[in-house]
């Protein structure tokens, strides 16, 4: 039995059953058409024979001296990448990278050191015959900023959920567009706030929407199912790479990424015994293991170094940003405890592990940067649930003394007080609509904390649904919220939603814009360094 929806599982669009010989058969041309060299590329691999990078380029996890590039190839390659400071390439500067095969489905990653602090980087990706370094493809050009020792302003986007409910690549809406809109702010990085694929929703080639419009996506065969072995979650990630407006923000702005369900299953938890009769293998923990490995062959995440089947490594880390800002990046998903009422009096583990909130509690401490953005993939005082009305994120719906994973979150923000650790606000995802809400002791069940800001915003590319209710355990005003009035509205009814954040470096002052497709700022809040309670 199909679980039943909840606040993002799929409602009618990309369900089960395609017949895959229909679905492909109306989408090869749409799909040729889409998969173009990415921006910087030449118009043509025209040089036959030799290894090309046709899904573009992506830079990620960038610091003060260098960071990392990703690439795909379309056969074994050796990987290069130059560098330099002008587009013009004279006098660049090589990193040998690594052999490009089926173990990594011909994607690899390369470190790039020793760059110069606070300046523009102009880097090219050179594909070679791993037997003959003469026979190359044409390289496949990217640029991105490092980060700077002194005060510089700082500019960022963020939100999530990309190819969802059965959304997909659609090419007469011109395809993931609001990636566009993103690029043109000129950010310094995307935080993209988990749900980077929904490999547990289908694609199909045609969908009516409820005023009789056809949606069209695009679509391949791996996204014909649900996502079980690892070449399927590689095809999820391929996907998106279909699309000419994300391959063209990949070029131009890194990433920091994260993850939660969709990369595996919708409301999924480490242990789980998945109940769907889509999927054959049912053990979430294998299906989790198969899709961390292809989320970490396709995007370049410092702490996953891109290996076979002995990979290590975690999603949580911390990226410093020069002396404003430091980006803490949660994984809520990897380590919880099972879903349940959230009842429990006594939770060591919670949504983030005994380790990681360790972890987390340290590197704040540590922190000297003026702001800390603590981005989670699941916000905290918003009540979701799963399909058995168990707890999915944090809260559980009752407004007294923190309870189950609550337990955690009520130490952590005990932790930030004590410490006096100033000027954190929370960013997330997930809900599939935009909010800002803030929590202040004074109208909380638990009152051990300093007053902070949690802001919400998505989707990319997904179905929009209704706001879900607050629990006031942690005091939360939600002084803002734009959401649709039914479930699973699509892209083209309802607008998609990302946030920018500013940080000014003269004054220090953050200020953040919840935003909407279509250039609208439908929110705006500027924070001050080192208050408290604002």
């Amino acid at each position: 039995m199909t679980p039943a929806p909840d606040h993002h599982s799929p409602s009618g669009a990309g369900s089960a059953g395609v017949d895959r010989r229909r679905l492909l058969t109306g989408s090869l041309a749409a799909t040729a058409a889409l998969a173009l060299p990415a921006a910087g590329a030449a118009p043509a691999f025209a040089r036959s024979g030799r290894p090309a990078a046709r899904w573009g380029v992506q830079a990620g996890d960038v610091g003060a001296d260098g960071g990392l590039v990703w690439v795909r190839s379309d056969r074994p390659a050796r990987m290069v990448v130059e560098t330099s400071a002008t587009e013009s390439f004279r006098h660049p500067r090589r990193f040998r990278g690594p052999l490009l095969g089926p173990g990594t489905d011909f994607t690899g990653t390369t470190r790039l050191r020793g760059l110069p602090s606070g300046q523009q980087i102009h880097y090219r990706v050179l594909l070679a015959d791993p037997d003959d370094p003469r026979r190359g493809g044409e390289p496949v050009t990217g640029t991105f900023r490092t980060t700077s020792p002194r005060r510089r302003d700082v500019r960022f986007t963020w939100s999530g959920d990309i190819a969802g409910q059965g959304w997909g690549i659609n090419p007469e809406r011109g395809g993931y567009r609001v990636f566009d809109e993103m690029a043109a702010l000129d950010p310094d990085f995307f935080l993209c706030s988990g749900d980077t694929i929904y490999a547990d929703n289908p694609i199909e080639p045609r969908v009516t929407l409820a005023d009789g419009r056809i949606w069209r996506n695009i679509t391949t065969e791996e996204k014909a199912k649900v996502a079980e072995t690892l070449d399927e979650f590689r095809g999820n990630f391929r996907y998106n790479l279909l699309d000419a407006p994300l391959r063209r923000f990949n070029a131009r702005v890194p990433w920091i990424v994260q993850w939660d369900d969709h990369e595996v299953h919708n409301n999924w938890y480490p242990g789980q015994l998945l109940d769907d009769d889509r999927y054959t293998e049912k053990r979430a923990d294998v299906l989790a293991a198969r899709a961390l490995r292809a989320f970490g062959e396709y995007f370049p995440v410092s702490t996953l170094p891109a290996r076979t089947a002995d990979r290590a490594g975690r999603v949580y880390r911390v990226l410093r940003h020069g002396p404003l800002l430091d980006v803490f990046v949660l994984d809520m998903r990897s380590h919880r405890r099972p879903n349940s009422p959230g009842r429990e009096a006594d939770d060591t583990v919670g949504i983030l592990g005994a380790e990681q909130l360790a972890w987390l509690k340290r590197e704040l401490s540590r922190s000297r940067a003026v702001w800390k953005v603590i981005a989670a993939d699941m916000p905290l005082g918003l009540v979701v649930l799963d399909a058995d009305k168990h707890v999915e994120a944090v809260a559980q719906g009752d407004p007294g003394a923190p309870l189950g994973r609550e337990l955690q979150i009520a130490e952590l923000l005990r932790h930030i007080k004590d410490r006096r650790i100033t000027g954190t606000l929370w960013l997330t995802a997930d809900v599939h609509y935009t909010s800002a809400q803030h929590y202040r002791p004074e109208r909380a069940a638990f009152r051990d904390f300093a007053p902070f800001w949690e802001f919400v915003t998505g989707p990319l590319a997904a179905g929009g649904f209704p706001a879900v209710g607050l629990d006031a355990t942690f005091g939360p005003d939600q002084v803002f919220v734009q959401a649709p009035d039914r479930a699973n509205v699509s892209p083209a009814e309802s607008p998609q939603y990302f946030g920018e954040v500013g940080i000014d470096a003269g004054s220090g002052e953050l200020t953040v814009r919840l935003r909407a497709e279509g250039g609208r700022t439908l929110f705006r809040k500027t924070l001050q360094p080192g208050l408290v309670g604002q």
